[in-house]
């Protein structure tokens, strides 16, 4: 397997990243918004250079070479066949939840979907006048996992989409096939279309795991659901904006796109670019992506359960969702002990935080001393 390097990053600090401009001028280490702090891979930066070479970046559409690219590579990663015809290409994941809540039922419905989560899930029914209904994910035996009666008590007979995040993000899930297969139990009894979030599924870091994308399930349950993917996850590359809406339904799939009508742009040249070379070239780099990261995410969690920051084992994605609620406000403990993490009320838990650990490791080292220092300021005894 060709070496990359993790360790040592092109430098954010000062530059026009989100991530860091936050606590420019503070000594802040920022662990919040969830991209990492590694340099996209070799063969798609390759791929960019060549595009850009070309010099003319007028408007495009996904030609054959990028929906094969799609194709191929969702079939070899999640071992999903899947049709162009049903592919939606979109500039962004948020977008796509937000299309999912206009396109499926009518003002005044419900859109469900399980808490914590992703803080867009909560944002995007009330912009399509919809309303949001939730049931919280449960901590039992050291794991999340779902309480189907609150589930079943959340659902109403106008609840017409169902909002899945999986892998999950904050608490890191990589659900089962038996836990997807009593959602969609669920749905087919209430005649509710799913919305999957799929965007983590390159990221699996337990071996024993696999990502089963929901529509894979069955016929029925493929008909009723839009599966949102894109490779800006898995090959760090969000901000050149490529994600796929994958949609078999084809009446489903026009209310989507008739969604989209005069408010959603194209993708750019670049991200089209970056995505065909991540699905068809990526799989080296994100191998030892995943390498690197398990040894990050063992690292985040021995130190942070070792300190009393209850947090449960992470199945895939890069972050960490930890139990600070026995802490007095801990996002503004840790940033004022240098360690910007994002806020669990956003998320719809207040008491917890976020804690991204795609980042070199001497840096996630020394965020967790910093924390450990946080930590022992409310308890010096420990």
């Amino acid at each position: 397997m060709p070496a990359f390097d993790f360790d040592h990053p092109p430098e954010r600090a000062g530059s026009d990243s989100s991530k860091w401009r936050k606590y420019a001028g503070r000594d802040i280490i920022p662990m919040w918004v969830s991209d990492m702090d590694f340099a996209a891979p070799p063969a798609v930066i390759e791929a960019l250079r060549q595009r850009i070479d070309h010099g003319v970046f007028g408007y495009a559409d996904p030609g054959p070479e990028h929906i094969e690219a799609v194709i191929e590579g969702i079939q070899r990663d999640h071992h999903w066949q899947i049709d162009k015809d049903w592919l939606v290409w979109l500039p962004g994941m948020v977008t796509g939840l937000n299309l999912a809540c206009r396109a499926v039922g009518e003002p005044g419905d419900d859109v469900f979907t399980a808490t914590p989560i992703y803080p867009p899930f909560l944002a995007a029914p009330g912009f399509s006048d919809r309303t949001l209904s939730t049931a919280p994910l449960q901590l039992s035996q050291n794991r999340w996992q779902w309480d189907w009666d609150a589930v079943r008590a959340a659902l109403s007979p106008r609840t017409r989409l169902f909002m899945l995040c999986n892998p999950h993000n904050p608490v890191g899930r990589v659900f089962s096939r038996e836990e997807l297969t009593h959602i969609a139990a669920l749905c087919e009894q209430h005649d509710i279309a799913i919305c999957s979030d799929e965007i983590h599924c390159g990221l699996v870091l337990d071996p024993a795991l696999t990502h089963t994308p929901i529509a894979t399930l069955d016929e029925a349950i493929a008909q009723r659901t839009i599966t949102l993917m894109a490779p800006s996850k898995t090959w760090n590359i969000p901000g050149l904006y490529c994600t796929l809406a994958i949609i078999p339904n084809a009446a489903l799939r026009r209310r989507f796109t008739h969604a989209m009508r005069g408010i959603v742009p194209h993708v750019g040249v670049l991200g089209l670019t970056a995505a065909a070379a991540a699905y068809r070239h990526g799989t080296p780099w994100r191998r030892a992506l995943i390498d690197y990261l398990r040894i990050n995410r063992d690292l985040t969690l021995s130190h942070l359960n070792a300190l009393g920051l209850p947090t449960a084992p992470i199945e895939a994605t890069y972050l960490a969702w930890i139990d600070c609620r026995h802490l007095p406000d801990p996002v503004a403990l840790f940033e004022h002990h240098g360690v910007g993490l994002s806020d669990g009320k956003d998320f719809g838990a207040p008491g917890f935080v976020r804690l991204n650990f795609g980042c070199p490791r001497h840096r996630l080292q020394e965020a967790l001393s910093r924390m450990a220092h946080a930590v022992q300021s409310r308890h010096p005894s420990k």
